[in-house]
């Protein structure tokens, strides 16, 4: 329904002749195309058989029904779907089989990236708020941490995602469109408002305050978890302990910095700093090695997440 009437306003405000675009993809790097596409087959592989496992032993494991997994759970299920929205189409691009998309489908993929991409940031920023609880509060972790708030904050996160992909899919599909070759691998933001027949300085003063509301917000408060985690720990009498509180935040922590790192180079550096190599590079790492990040950081350097594997694996054996 929402894809339905955001095409429908694209019809009545957008006439441009423009039908379909072409995705260039990784036209720079044409004789090393199969090579990449072997690459990103094998990782997109393993982030799907990652992620989808992640989700299955966390819903099948009761001793992982706690608000910590049950994050991580929303979190590999956002990013399994992030990844089907693009990289299957980045792969037939590879391969030569079709580099053409519709408006409507370019605008789809536009809307669930956007939706999906925020909807990681925020559910990062609700793990690291369960971190500060757990750590800073752990009397009243129980409490605080009820089933009913894990369920508002990520429906907030989704909330947000699905306001925002609307506001930024509408304003940059109401755009007259005249040339059609997108110069990025999946329809992003930037890319195709380039392709614009008028000056799209409205759209990208927007696009760079939702931008910093996005990145920024969620990345702020995650930081601020942090300071105040580091400060309790650092009270915390025992190395031993030190060390157990350190580890328990240190995965999600990696993940946050390549997250937001990543997500803050693309979408609030100055338009004319990179090339379109770097950018793509740049776009790589967020799409296709941050969900790889998710399974390999969480579950396997997690102890509890690689127990609950093992006797997943010990019950289908016997």
């Amino acid at each position: 329904l929402i894809l339905y009437t955001i095409y429908d306003l694209m019809k009545k405000k957008n006439h441009t002749l423009v039908n379909e675009f072409t995705l260039q993809g990784f036209s720079s790097f044409c004789e090393h195309q199969f090579t990449l596409f072997i690459v990103f087959f094998a990782l997109y592989m393993l982030t799907l058989a990652g992620n989808i496992i992640t989700v299955a032993i966390i819903s099948l494991d009761r001793r992982l029904h706690t608000p910590m997994y049950f994050f991580l759970g929303m979190l590999s299920a956002s990013e399994t779907v992030y990844t089907v929205i693009i990289i299957p189409k980045m792969l037939c691009n590879l391969v030569g089989l079709s580099q053409s998309i519709s408006l409507a489908g370019c605008a789809a993929q536009m809307f669930f990236f956007i939706t999906l991409a925020i909807n990681n940031c925020f559910l990062l920023t609700a793990m690291g708020y369960d971190r500060y609880v757990a750590i800073c509060h752990p009397l009243r972790y129980t409490v605080i941490m009820n089933r009913r708030v894990c369920i508002q904050l990520v429906w907030g996160a989704c909330s947000i995602g699905l306001i925002v992909a609307m506001t930024q899919v509408t304003s940059v599909f109401r755009l007259p469109f005249c040339a059609t070759k997108v110069a990025h691998f999946f329809c992003d933001i930037w890319p195709v408002m380039k392709l614009s027949c008028i000056d799209t300085t409205v759209n990208e003063i927007l696009t760079l305050i939702i931008s910093v509301l996005v990145i920024l917000v969620p990345m702020g408060l995650v930081f601020i978890s942090y300071i105040l985690i580091i400060s309790t720990i650092l009270k915390i009498a025992s190395a031993e302990g030190r060390k157990k509180a350190f580890a328990t935040c240190a995965s999600h922590l990696t993940v946050v910095i390549v997250h937001y790192g990543c997500a803050s180079i693309a979408y609030l550096k100055p338009k004319s700093e990179n090339s379109k190599d770097e950018d793509q590079l740049i776009s790589v790492t967020y799409t296709v090695v941050t969900p790889l990040l998710n399974p390999v950081v969480y579950t396997l350097r997690n102890k509890e997440a690689k127990d609950a594997l093992l006797r997943a694996i010990g019950r289908k054996l016997s």
